[in-house]
């Protein structure tokens, strides 16, 4: 366990389940927070028992591992005067507190912002919901498919003649979580300079918008014009040949940003080195990505490579996790720490990917199981 992590001596009360506000605690806790996992009693969180993965560890969804690492859990039934109580007790003494309820639950409970502050002044809240304040959308499930499909961002994946393409990850829920971390850290500081509270409030929808603040801002600014995909090789909706992912005779090469006349050169193809108009590489992109597209396949990754890095192209193999994790790039980034589990037995996990001072924040405590902690608790804050 690291010892002096800047939030060494903060306490957050983690009322939220799934994935968005367990990400921002995690992300607390990986910087030294004690995180109090609020969960109902036998169940616990929902996510325990909700399976977004067919492997157990200890009998728990490797993905409940992942994201509640490093917290305590503390049982309490929130339609129980008598828990609800020893709830507010913890909120009184807290100084961080995360929820994501469906709109409406939270005041019911007189959990809201409003009644928590009576309780404590200082208090940093943070509301995390699936659509923000539209009222049109209000009552909708804030869930991270359904915050991609509304937000327009499927039509920037796969290539032109592909259907809506999501991203692979739950990246809705991921980027709310970082974004609720960030609005909680700028409260702490200010709370450290005049002791004022604050209620941070952020939701998937606005989350995956500020997501794409760089293409839309283009588009409000173009006449609103809809984005195009390349036919082939899409990899960025806006950006000129030779952008792409391109097929090699055993794999695949990325190629970012480069001058196409001078990608010709280089590769020795006399069709790409006539494209010497800027313009060319954006009105006569597919033309241009089909020309890369066949030459690429005609020699090696590693052929391609040693001719891109010599000639400093911006350019990578693209790897699967099996070849990344042998490669010596990763391992010299120390990404992989060991959770202790009770039996004894280890699983393996990503640690946080910030250093403080050179220092790795990475911890050997699990995800805990439910109300693991719950009479540390009651004991240490006197409930």
């Amino acid at each position: 366990m690291n010892t002096n992590l800047p939030l060494d001596g903060l306490t957050v009360i983690d009322l939220s389940q799934f994935l968005a506000g367990p990400l921002a605690s995690l992300k607390l806790a990986d910087m030294g927070a004690k995180v109090i996992k609020i969960e109902r009693p036998g169940a616990g969180d929902l996510t325990r028992s909700i399976y977004l993965s067919d492997t157990d560890v200890e009998g728990i969804n490797t993905l409940f591992h992942a994201i509640n690492r490093n917290k305590l859990s503390f049982t309490a039934d929130l339609k129980s005067e008598k828990d609800l109580e020893k709830i507010k007790k913890l909120l009184s003494k807290a100084d961080v507190v995360i929820q994501n309820f469906r709109p409406g639950v939270i005041e019911r409970l007189g959990l809201d912002y409003e009644s928590v502050k009576l309780l404590n002044p200082s208090i940093i809240y943070a509301s995390i919901s699936g659509y923000g304040i539209s009222e049109e959308w209000r009552s909708l499930p804030g869930q991270d498919l359904l915050a991609q499909a509304k937000s327009g961002l499927m039509w920037l994946n796969g290539n032109e003649d592909s259907p809506p393409s999501p991203v692979g990850l739950a990246v809705a829920d991921m980027l709310t979580g970082h974004n609720a971390t960030q609005g909680i850290l700028a409260a702490l500081v200010r709370k450290g300079i005049n002791r004022q509270g604050a209620h941070i409030e952020t939701s998937l929808i606005e989350s995956i918008l500020d997501f794409q603040f760089e293409v839309l801002t283009t588009h409000l600014n173009d006449g609103n014009r809809t984005p195009v995909r390349s036919k082939s090789n899409n990899a960025h909706a806006y950006l000129a040949a030779p952008y792409g992912v391109y097929e090699t005779q055993d794999g695949y090469v990325a190629i970012a940003m480069a001058a196409v006349n001078e990608l010709g050169k280089i590769i020795d193809s006399q069709e790409l080195a006539k494209f010497h108009d800027k313009q060319e590489w954006f009105s006569k992109r597919n033309e241009i990505k089909a020309i890369i597209a066949k030459h690429m396949k005609c020699q090696t990754s590693a052929h391609w490579m040693k001719l891109f890095v010599s000639a400093d192209v911006w350019a990578s193999e693209v790897l699967d996790w099996k070849t990344l994790m042998k490669s010596k790039g990763f391992n010299e980034l120390d990404f992989i720490q060991d959770l202790h589990l009770s039996s004894g037995e280890k699983i393996k996990a990503t640690r946080s990917p910030i250093r403080i001072d050179g220092q790795i924040l990475n911890s050997t405590i699990p995800a805990p199981h439910v109300g693991e902690h719950t009479e540390e608790i009651i004991t240490d804050f006197k409930l």
